[in-house]
């Protein structure tokens, strides 16, 4: 692994650790997972959460290494015991957390999603109902997002009775947000546009991509379904500004050509995760 990827899980998992002991167990949320069990049992039986999620782990993760193998292990060892390891650290931060339930969904899930996310950008795992997810998939078959949900699904439904239904739906609330932010930590969800544009002045309009934004473009042949008038199709991805200025400069040049902008929520390749490449005959 990188240097960068454990990086990325060791701070993804203390702000895992962070999200629970300041936000989701003060609001006695169960928002799934062994986190979530772990505040059901807290609850019940007043056991620390730090020792149910290292009862929890530990095994799970030893079912792991052996089922999925070492290369699995590695990425989701550090994870699997710093974050009740961390818990244990800020123990004292629950009585001075957030206790109100709405506030404890929102900004417990935004900060378990940063973490989430942290983590699952450095190819890491949080082991526990995530590594249980991967060991159901391999036996039967069905989706590890599928075989995750129905884990969640079970927590919170008996933090509804142990706690109260009211609660329970601000763990939903809690598990859409964190789910939201992941998204938006692990796909570097962004202001970068995909631009299409539908022409019959290809080169004119390839030009003026070249000069106003320097991006690349590409051609795909196309067909009036109506005319059947052979048009160029040309998309090219940019960054907001970009097609913002792209935009004012193919409206006085091109106003005949058809133009759409989509929301690109990630894009890998040079010129964005990599640097550009500038190549002299890019205009012949």
């Amino acid at each position: 692994m990188k240097r960068l990827d454990y990086l990325y899980t060791i701070i993804g998992s203390i702000l895992v650790a962070l999200s629970y002991n300041l936000f989701l167990l003060p609001s006695q949320l169960a928002a799934g997972g062994i986190s979530g069990v772990s505040t059901i049992l807290n609850e019940l039986f007043q056991v620390e959460p730090f020792i149910v999620q290292s009862v929890i782990n530990i095994p799970i993760f030893i079912a792991g290494w052996m089922v999925l193998g070492r290369d699995f292990s590695l990425k989701t060892i550090v994870a699997t015991f710093l974050i009740p390891f961390v818990i244990f650290l800020t123990d004292d931060f629950v009585d001075n957390g957030i206790h109100n339930p709405l506030l404890g969904a929102i900004y417990g899930g935004i900060l378990l999603g940063l973490g989430l996310g942290l983590v699952y950008r450095g190819n890491g795992s949080t082991g526990g109902t995530a590594t249980l997810a991967q060991i159901v998939k391999k036996y039967t078959g069905l989706s590890s997002g599928f075989c995750q949900l129905i884990v969640d699904a079970v927590v919170v439904a008996a933090s509804a009775f142990v706690f109260d239904f009211e609660l329970a739906l601000y763990a939903l609330i809690s598990i859409y947000v964190t789910s939201k932010v992941i998204d938006f930590v692990q796909l570097h969800t962004g202001d970068n546009k995909l631009v299409f544009i539908i022409t019959e002045e290809e080169r004119t309009v390839t030009q003026l991509i070249y000069d106003s934004v320097e991006r690349g473009v590409t051609k795909v042949s196309s067909f009036g379904s109506y005319s059947h008038a052979e048009k160029a199709l040309l998309f090219s991805v940019m960054e907001q500004k970009e097609a913002i200025y792209f935009k004012q400069v193919i409206s006085r040049a091109e106003p005949e050509s058809f133009v759409i902008f989509l929301n690109a929520s990630d894009i890998i390749g040079r010129g964005f995760s990599k640097s550009k490449r500038y190549d002299s005959n890019q205009n012949e």
